[in-house]
């Protein structure tokens, strides 16, 4: 179960890019097993207001503009991925992967079915914001994980879950931080969700 032909996006040349690579070593967190607990304790710690996740989103909306955040389309300008790091010993053990959506006025942008076999970490990070979290546009992204509808925050699906990834409310990137970089795109939807989640 890996990455399919539905993962069409090329690594990231960290030379070529200081911003990506001083962001990949701001990165490297204690690994944490994805899942509830995970997601509520990244949330209460780490999540708006906390400098950790306020550098995030300042490394995030640079790279937006420089050029190294989500750089492959995927189905157009408005779903994007980019590899910014594969797994390996700086990264213990963790990919780590850009994901840019941008939902329709009035709707919910739906990207690719896929499946976590060793479960995903996200953090959302809103573009329509300033890097001090105030809103520049109308309306609130939100990323729907499977706790829910999340805006600037974190989510945190757990081993074996499977979903759409939706956002709705404007534009967001997802940092997805994935162990030893698993993600399967030919998971089927329908099939009930692990205990995990």
């Amino acid at each position: 179960m890996g990455a399919t032909s539905s993962d069409k996006t090329a690594v990231l040349d960290l030379a070529r890019w200081p911003t990506a690579e001083q962001f990949v070593t701001r990165c490297c967190m204690k690994p944490r097993t994805p899942g509830q607990e995970l997601e509520a304790r990244l949330n209460r710690d780490f999540g708006p207001g906390n400098e950790f996740y306020q550098d995030f989103c300042r490394y995030i909306r640079q790279g937006l503009r420089e050029g190294w955040v989500a750089e492959t389309e995927i189905t157009g300008p408005e779903y994007r991925r980019g590899k910014i790091a594969l797994p390996s010993e700086r990264t213990r053990y963790f990919s780590i992967t850009t994901v840019y959506m941008e939902s329709p006025e009035d709707g919910v942008l739906r990207g690719e079915y896929h499946q976590h076999p060793y479960g995903e970490i996200n953090c959302v990070v809103p573009v329509d914001t300033d890097d001090d979290g105030k809103q520049k546009k109308k309306g609130r992204p939100e990323l729907r994980g499977l706790q829910g509808w999340q805006g600037a925050g974190w989510t945190s699906p757990g081993p074996g879950s499977h979903h759409y990834p939706e956002v709705r409310g404007g534009a967001l990137v997802s940092v997805v931080i994935l162990p030893a970089g698993r993600i399967c795109y030919e998971a089927e939807p329908g099939r009930p969700q692990p205990t995990s989640v």
